[in-house]
């Protein structure tokens, strides 16, 4: 929305204002000294003014509607850009690209189809007030012409209507008419900054009404209880979905309580409510009996520490991350003191003191350039720097490797009546020491009591724990599993797959620097398809440039005719001269509708194009050029979204006004140098100071705009990290934080812009207006002489000076959008630059498809570093050999190069030396979309889009239409199926961006069903049932283990009891296999695996 519409409203707030403002007042001035010195020929002059003021007034409100229209296009195109660019990954594994093209393009031809009807309006607009203008000249002249001749035979002392008295009523309401007509093409900006600033201000003034009480409300105890009376709620997406049903429960302070239950039960909906990130429909929920709704709203953020499912990392130093937890954390409280080490307490500590730079290692937007189990560390330890009164974790462990967890929970374990603890869970053995463990299902609580007395019970929670059950190693000791615990740690701790922003190596891309002509070409070659509008706009464009010498031969020739002294004779060479007049008004009026009209589309024509292709051409750059910091998530949208439109800037309409000028400058020039060429001279020696302040002018804001440019997509990142997690935001209580970061960035840009400001609106559009007086002084003082020495006479001199300053007008309007236009040419400069690069990573023509009858899968002496981090290496010399129809399971510390396996497999990255081969082809030989097409994933952080059940579950299938049936198998076989029936709309509901109507657990099925509906050769299973409750990890594994019949089968996981039935197991560390074998191979070994698997039957 910024990015679109604030440099909107910034136009219509600008230096187009003072313009207007100048032109507005020279107007009633204009009319107001006509009316004073003759107000019959006044009234007749501005006969149209009415007329006039109404169609501008109509051509405006017409122009808000459409732009209102255009921005909720460009709003929802807008969004899709951002959902698929944040998730492209998930996109190109899918090879969704030209699915997402195909719905950014539906928006934007949306947004396109707006444009070209205001364009309509406006050039209909445009062409009926030149007409009129032109029109009433004649009228003006007619009549004017008729009360001189009327006046002849009264004394000199009675006249009114002396030829000069005529002329000078004339010019003041000709000079107020042009300027009023000069005034519509900035209505027609002020319309779409009115409908820009709409949008800007319906965000501005919404209050949400718990927010009133987020700096002032009540502070309870928090060492008090924590109860729910009676709640129900329901999304407001979903109001007719119970999701809580009457939930009576009470939290005393210090208690550890464990909500457990399916996926969709209601277990994270507890936590939202708890955060007020939504209030109850009904019931009440209360700290120490004071109602939740009435309690200051900071104050209990601050009170709370949350760990997600998904944890949300921001794009900066790791030390950054871990303060925002608590805003006066020194490095002291992150990473040194032991008793409250956060960093040390989350098990992260370690890690990071290995990487170059360690706390000060930037990790990238997402924190993209860590491993799941890293973040989540970095992420409890966020949680609990801030030692919060009330600590919720939401799977706070899921996503970490087994040595991790088991420290993580021990330091979570200790911290025990410090705090109260909110615990959801599926990994059942984590919360086996909770005070109270509540089993929830379908909004309901079912069970509540101790593990024992739960166990006792055997209930619902008596067969989830049965269910998900180790066999343990009765014959060794607790002192066994203490000394596996040791010999873990610097396996779980090896990291070398974090990465740094600051201290990353970019890619040197070299593009020379073109020229502003060459630029302008390309522009126009893009528009080559709109040839017959740009052919017709170039005609109307010349014609209505000539317009203007034009009338001041006409307006010339009627100077002269004032001299003539037969009345007779006057009025038949004052009709003559009118009737030229309103012909030049049609013609003029027509060009004038065919230049605006035929510029105009082939311009919203351009912009189409250029983002439609801008889009594609991201979507297709290789996983490499996203990891580099100028290429996040937040600047490439705003390249999409500010830098096609500012194109326009350089051709559209704009390329109308230029070629207006031209031909009015040659024609002007050429018709003064055959009347009287010393007098053109004259005139026409100021006009170099113009030129050289328009070349002045295009070289600095060149500059400026590329500087302010740069600073703006650094702004446009933090507020897109910000609104993208913005749940994490709220719950850290960092809003101002963000605010003020992304306040600071704008006042760089807000500098910039004031030193192009002075630049572009002091220098250039003043020199313009001198001009045109300093020409007309000059001109009418030399020509004074001319006339004193017979060496012209009067209607000349006149013709020549109307020509010469009428043409000055015409160059000095088009100069007022100059800035605009330099800033289209460096915005299509950089857009050609993107439109130029060749991907490393691309689909080749000649890459081999063919029948892939054998999924063998051989990794051959693997060396490997993210293109980013060339320092820092991520596999060293790895082989592995994937026979077709095995499954592969890949276990080791996170961060030690599991998922990079996979990245390499899907062609994210390339090895930098080795091979990865399908089928004994080397995968750089094969075509990327057809190696793709027999891949299926599921990572540990699904993406799911915007769209449909049905549609993210049928996301893999391009090329044929997916039968509802088969999506139904699907989700059935990933025990999604009975879930979607129960919502009202079933497999129509949508999912809303990133899923976020879902729960985690129901967000991993579906992109289970989406991997397995594509039915691939090979599936990659990274962490796919880490977010899945117990009954339904049990299930989907099944599906899982059917799936894997037939299929070769690599999956990454954590919990080992998934992966016992695995043909191979590998161990990774520090980027090569250190132990292979099946499970009971492992497990004689004694080695890593071993360790691993003590660790999490003890738990058990």
């Amino acid at each position: 929305m910024c990015a679109r519409n604030i440099p909107k409203i910034e136009d219509g707030i600008g230096e187009k204002v003072g313009v207007v403002v100048f032109l507005g007042t020279t107007c009633v001035s204009g009319m107001i000294w006509a009316l004073i010195k003759g107000w019959q020929l006044a009234l007749v002059c501005l006969a149209s003014l009415p007329l006039q003021t109404l169609v501008m007034g109509a051509i405006a409100w017409f122009s808000a509607k459409y732009c209102k229209q255009e921005m909720a296009a460009y709003s929802a195109a807008g969004a899709i850009a951002e959902e698929v660019l944040s998730s492209i990954k998930t996109v190109v594994a899918f090879d969704g690209q030209e699915k997402e093209e195909k719905r950014y393009e539906k928006f934007v031809k949306i947004a396109q189809n707006n444009n070209v009807k205001r364009c309509l309006f406006n050039s209909i607009n445009q062409g009926f007030l030149w007409f009129l203008a032109y029109g009433c000249y004649a009228l003006a002249f007619w009549y004017g012409v008729g009360l001189v001749i009327e006046e002849r035979n009264l004394p000199e002392a009675d006249r009114v209507y002396t030829p000069g008295n005529m002329m000078g009523v004339f010019f003041a309401t000709l000079i107020a008419s042009w300027n009023c007509g000069t005034i519509s093409p900035y209505l027609e900006v002020f319309g779409m900054a009115r409908g820009a600033a709409f949008k800007v201000f319906q965000v501005l003034e919404s209050r949400p009404e718990m927010y009133k009480q987020y700096d002032v409300g009540k502070r309870p105890d928090f060492m008090s209880n924590i109860a729910f009376k009676n709640v129900k709620f329901s999304y407001p997406s979903r109001a007719n979905v119970q999701v809580l049903k009457n939930i009576n429960l009470e939290i005393r302070f210090g208690e550890t309580v464990a909500l457990v239950g399916p996926s969709g039960s209601g277990k994270s909906t507890i936590v939202q409510l708890m955060q007020r990130f939504y209030d109850p429909n009904s019931g009440m929920i209360s700290i120490d009996d004071v109602n939740l709704k009435d309690v200051n709203l900071s104050y209990l953020r601050q009170n709370v520490g949350v760990v997600s499912q998904e944890p949300s990392l921001f794009a900066t130093t790791i030390a950054e991350n871990i303060r925002y937890g608590k805003l006066s954390a020194t490095m002291e409280e992150i990473s040194n003191f032991p008793a409250v080490a956060a960093a040390k307490k989350a098990n992260a500590h370690r890690f990071v003191t290995n990487l170059p730079f360690g706390y000060q290692t930037v990790i990238g937007e997402r924190g993209s350039q860590l491993s799941g189990g890293q973040k989540q560390r970095i992420a409890i330890a966020r949680a609990l720097i801030k030692a919060p009164n009330l600590l919720i974790l939401d799977e706070a462990t899921s996503a970490l490797d087994t040595a991790s967890e088991v420290e993580v929970q021990q330091a979570l374990d200790a911290i025990s009546g410090e705090c109260t603890k909110l615990v959801v869970a599926h990994r059942l053995s984590t919360i086996r020491n909770a005070s109270r463990i509540i089993v929830f299902d379908q909004g309901e609580v079912v069970e509540h009591g101790s593990h024992a007395q739960l166990m006792a019970a055997k209930g619902v929670y008596y067969n989830m724990i049965t269910s998900q059950g180790y066999t343990d190693l009765k014959s060794e000791n607790d002192k066994d599993n203490d000394k596996a615990l040791q010999k873990s740690k610097s396996f779980s701790n090896h990291s070398r797959e974090s990465a740094e922003d600051d201290q990353q190596v970019t890619e040197e891309e070299y593009f020379p620097q073109e020229g502003s002509s060459r630029t302008i070409l390309k522009i126009l070659r893009m528009n080559s398809s709109e040839w017959l509008s740009m052919i017709i706009g170039t005609l109307a464009s010349f014609m209505n440039g000539a317009s203007l010498p034009l009338y001041g031969l006409i307006f010339g020739d009627i100077l002269g005719a004032l001299s003539i002294i037969d009345n007779t004779v006057l009025r038949r060479e004052a009709n003559f001269y009118c009737l030229y007049f309103l012909y030049l008004g049609i013609a003029s009026g027509i060009a004038m509708f065919f230049q605006i009209y035929g510029f105009g589309y082939a311009g919203e024509k351009l912009t189409y194009r250029l983002r439609n292709k801008m889009f594609g051409c991201m979507l297709r750059q290789e996983m490499g050029w996203f990891d580099r910091k100028e290429n996040g998530v937040g600047a490439l949208c705003a390249q999409l979204s500010g830098d096609a439109a500012s194109v326009q800037g350089a051709g559209g309409s704009r390329i109308g006004l230029i070629l207006n000028s031209v031909s009015t400058f040659i024609l002007a020039a050429c018709i003064g140098f055959y009347l009287e060429w010393r007098l053109t001279l004259v005139a026409g020696v100021f006009f170099p100071l113009m030129f050289f302040s328009i070349s002045y002018e295009r070289k600095s804001v060149q500059q400026e705009t590329q500087a302010a440019q740069k600073l703006l997509e650094k702004s446009a990142k933090i507020a897109i990290e910000a609104i993208d997690n913005i749940k994490t935001v709220k719950a850290l209580g960092c809003e101002r934080v963000f605010c003020d970061t992304y306040e600071k960035e704008l006042d760089l840009c807000r500098q910039a812009g004031f030193k192009r400001f002075k630049i572009a609106n002091l220098l250039t559009p003043g020199m313009a207006r001198c001009i045109q007086f300093l020409a007309y002084a000059g001109g009418m003082t030399y020509g004074a002489q001319l006339l004193e020495q017979n060496e012209v006479d009067s209607a000349t001199l006149f013709k020549v000076l109307e020509v010469i300053v009428t043409s000055s007008w015409s160059i000095g309007n088009a100069l007022s959008f100059s800035s605009n236009m330099q800033k289209g040419i460096t915005a299509a400069a950089k857009i050609f630059r993107l439109l130029n690069r060749e991907p490393a990573i691309k689909n080749s023509p000649n890459g081999i498809v063919r029948y892939l009858e054998k999924a063998d899968v051989e990794y051959s002496k693997i060396y490997f570093s993210y293109p980013t981090r060339p320092a820092i290496p991520i596999l060293n010399g790895l082989d592995l050999s994937i026979l077709n129809g095995k499954t592969v399971a890949l276990v080791g510390g996170s961060g030690c190069g599991k998922s990079t396996l996979i990245q390499l497999l899907i062609r994210f990255y390339d090895p930098g030396y080795g091979e990865v081969a399908i089928g004994g082809d080397d995968v750089r030989a094969l075509s990327l979309k057809h190696l793709r097409s027999h891949l299926g994933i599921v990572s540990q952080e699904p993406n799911l889009f915007d769209l449909t059940i049905a549609e993210n579950i049928s996301y893999g299938i391009h090329d044929r239409k997916v039968d509802l049936k088969e999506i139904m198998e699907a989700a059935k076989s990933a025990n999604v199926h009975s879930f979607v029936t129960s919502l009202p709309l079933g497999y129509e509901t949508r999912l809303g961006s990133k899923g976020k109507q879902l729960s985690g657990g129901q967000k991993q099925r579906i992109a289970i069903a989406r991997a397995l509906l594509r039915d691939p050769k090979i599936l990659l299973l990274d962490e796919a049932t880490s977010a899945l409750d117990n009954e339904s990890e049990k299930i989907v594994q099944e599906a899982l283990d059917n799936a894997r019949k037939g299929r070769t089968c690599i999956t990454i996981a954590h919990r080992l009891t998934t992966i016992q039935d695995a043909d191979v197991i590998c161990v990774v560390k520090e980027g090569q296999i250190a132990e292979m074998g099946t499970h009971g191979e492992l497990l004689k070994l004694k080695g890593h695996y071993y360790d691993y698997y003590k660790m999490q039957s003890g738990q058990n």
